[in-house]
């Protein structure tokens, strides 16, 4: 058994407001340069959407993530032989069109114009050639049009989805749609790992933070392709590949990355995960229904005598493994089982885990504007507003039983603690909702604690990190750039 620990992070999609405070709190830190304007390493999509970069989902477009032949795990993207055709020809890259050309505006026309009998204007400009641009797209550009004919249609989960389903998203009257912030999920089997031909990109040991070495990039862009989430951006001024890191200078000081300090909705936990990296290998051949619970096996626990005695010889430190004793993302992940990896058949592992949205309250069969809870509420998630199926294709690779199962536990605990608050549930009927999916009152209550009033302690539990330099125990800075990329004040997705 080779223990690793891991980073690791989880996303209430339950609580997410859609701000965008996240989104500009990483923009203003890592991206406002040139070369980086249209990169979002944080960005929140409306769904049913198409996201950012455009239908990002559509791996028969963009060929991201594994996929199983012979049994054995292969990137979409390319082989050996097929890797030195698309060094110079690779279809699967995503262009300009796909994410967006950043502009600005002549503002110098506003000011500096002549006196006249016409209003002045500033017209935008393209901030990579200086033209004047029509702005056809953004980076957000289908924000709150998730019941739109025109954008949310065009979501690849939609597709195969029956006429019944999309009417329950599309219906006006009922008209639903939800927010999804989205970053690198720094995956244990990374397929921009794989597929980068410099060997550029690695995962850091101590955290499992996936890194570019900017003094190793060529920039082939084959992790941008590889990558199905489309998380790594090619720099069009420094022609190197970067991507979210993480903020691993933070953590390193003991600070949550900028993204979740600035959550508004607190959406965002952030912990240490234990895993037995033995078990990749077997966790992405299985079946596509059986991937999120091969991936939970590989966790472990960190209460387990056996575990901390193993990762201990593996050279984890005490304080590393006392902080994935209590990290939330474990709680979430594996003892309450109510956070999912996010399209699961990618086969990366990913170790960014989002809990289901469950809201509205009122199912799509409710003509009343009354909100009570029914005491058949369970069987409301056949027709809930947010179909089954829609929330497993991208959760959990299309099991309906696991989103399901986090529902009704969703659910049960809302009965809990309205039967506690409320009273319109009697204790016998919050005791049954309780015992149907065999949780107890103490389980119920901290699920409803962690999810609602956690501070800022319990949502982040940050393991005690060295700072790279003084770990590798390399003290001539331009060595230490040779090695890892970066100097000692200096983050690594720079072209330095």
């Amino acid at each position: 058994m080779k223990i690793r620990s891991q980073v690791s992070m989880v996303f209430h999609l339950d609580k997410c407001i859609g701000c965008h405070t996240c989104s500009i709190a990483c923009k203003n830190i890592w991206t406002d340069r040139q070369g980086a304007e249209y990169m979002w390493w944080n960005n929140v999509e409306t769904k049913p959407g198409v996201g950012f970069p455009t239908q990002w989902e559509d791996q028969e477009k963009y060929k991201g993530g594994w996929e199983l032949k012979n049994g054995k795990p292969h990137l979409k993207l390319q082989n050996r032989v097929e890797a030195l055709g698309n060094l110079f020809s690779n279809p699967a890259l995503p262009t300009m069109d796909d994410y967006y050309e950043p502009w600005t505006y002549k503002y110098g026309d506003l000011f500096n114009s002549p006196l006249g009998d016409d209003q002045p204007t500033a017209r935008p400009i393209s901030r990579i050639d200086g033209k004047p641009i029509e702005i056809e797209s953004g980076p957000n550009w289908d924000d709150d049009l998730g019941g739109s004919n025109i954008y949310a249609v065009n979501d690849p989960l939609l597709e195969n989805m029956t006429d019944e389903e999309k009417q329950r998203l599309f219906s006006i009257e009922q008209l639903f749609y939800f927010y999804m912030p989205r970053i690198c999920n720094h995956c244990l089997n990374a397929g921009c790992v794989a597929a980068c031909p410099s060997g550029a990109i690695y995962k850091r040991a101590e955290d499992g933070i996936v890194l570019i070495n900017q003094d190793k990039c060529r920039g082939w862009r084959m992790c941008v392709s590889a990558c199905p989430y489309k998380k790594t951006y090619y720099n069009w001024s420094t022609g190197k590949s970067e991507k979210c890191i993480l903020c691993y200078p933070r953590l390193e000081t003991g600070q949550a990355p900028a993204c979740f300090h600035s959550c508004v909705g607190r959406i965002r936990y952030l912990g240490v995960l234990l895993y037995d990296a033995d078990q990749i290998e077997a966790a992405v051949k299985v079946s596509d229904e059986q991937l999120v619970q091969r991936q939970r096996e590989m966790i472990l626990d960190p209460f387990d005598p056996k575990v901390v005695a193993a990762a201990k010889e593996s050279g984890i430190p005490d304080g590393v493994i006392t902080a994935a004793q209590r990290s939330p993302v474990y709680r979430y992940v594996k003892e309450w089982e109510l956070a999912l990896p996010l399209h699961p058949e990618y086969r990366t592992l990913p170790m960014l885990f989002y809990v289901p949205p469950l809201l509205p309250v009122l199912s799509a069969s409710q003509e009343s504007g009354t909100q009570r809870v029914e005491n058949d509420l369970f069987s409301s998630l056949e027709n809930a507003r947010v179909p089954v199926r829609y929330m497993s294709r991208m959760l959990a690779a299309g099991n309906d039983e696991l989103v399901t199962k986090a529902y009704q536990k969703m659910i049960a605990v809302r009965i809990y603690k309205r039967a506690e608050t409320v009273g319109d549930v009697t204790a016998d009927e919050a005791n049954a909702a309780l015992a149907k999916v065999g949780m107890s009152a103490e389980e119920a209550e901290a699920i409803y604690r962690l999810t609602s009033l956690p501070n800022y302690q319990e949502r982040f539990v940050i393991p005690p990190t060295g700072r790279e330099g003084d770990i590798e125990e390399v003290h001539d800075p331009q060595q230490r750039k040779a090695e890892t990329g970066f100097g000692r004040r200096q983050s690594p997705h720079r072209g330095l």
